[in-house]
């Protein structure tokens, strides 16, 4: 998958989601209570940046290239909206995964920010917004929008970023 990121540098790493970017003690999940200098929150905004375009490498070649791992990426409670159709649970996921056809996801544009405290009781999340072109086998290429949040879940060895929400949506504009 090739994508004109915000940034370049990060290639695709482990599958599930493992090790990206930090989430852990003086990484993005720093607390931020009340005012914070402003070069602090720059930090903060970069690391979840980091942390955002890893995660949309992995997502988008897991989804083109090993689909069936795919839902690993995904909280065992987590929901999909597509195209307005909710899928819940892991279970769910992993069969409409299964049926959609193979696909060729080319991401345009990324862009992301952290989400505050308060709104998440105090779990480290990150909003991530894409959009782009997929072109699914035996069907037209289209443009499409997806919104993931993502949380950091701690792990005996490490912080790994889970999707807990994802909302994908074709464009398709009135000519």
């Amino acid at each position: 998958m090739a994508a004109a990121l915000v940034r370049a540098g990060h290639g695709a790493g482990a599958p599930a989601g493992a090790r990206l970017g930090p989430a852990g003690a003086g990484g993005l999940g720093r607390r931020f209570g009340g005012l914070c200098a402003a070069s602090d929150f720059k930090t903060y905004v970069d690391q979840a940046c980091r942390a955002a375009e890893e995660f949309v490498n992995i997502y988008y070649e897991t989804m083109d290239k090993r689909r069936r791992v795919l839902t690993r990426l995904y909280l065992d409670k987590a929901t999909l909206v597509w195209n307005g159709n909710a899928v819940s649970g892991q279970e769910a996921l992993n069969e409409f995964f299964e049926m959609l056809p193979s696909s060729e996801f080319q991401v345009n544009v990324l862009d992301c920010q952290p989400v505050h405290e308060q709104a998440t009781q105090s779990q480290t999340t990150v909003l991530v917004v894409t959009c782009g072109t997929v072109k699914f086998d035996g069907n037209k290429q289209r443009y499409f929008n997806q919104n993931f949040l993502l949380t950091a879940q701690a792990t005996p060895t490490n912080t790994v970023w889970k999707i807990a929400s994802d909302c994908f949506r074709f464009q398709d504009w009135a000519s």
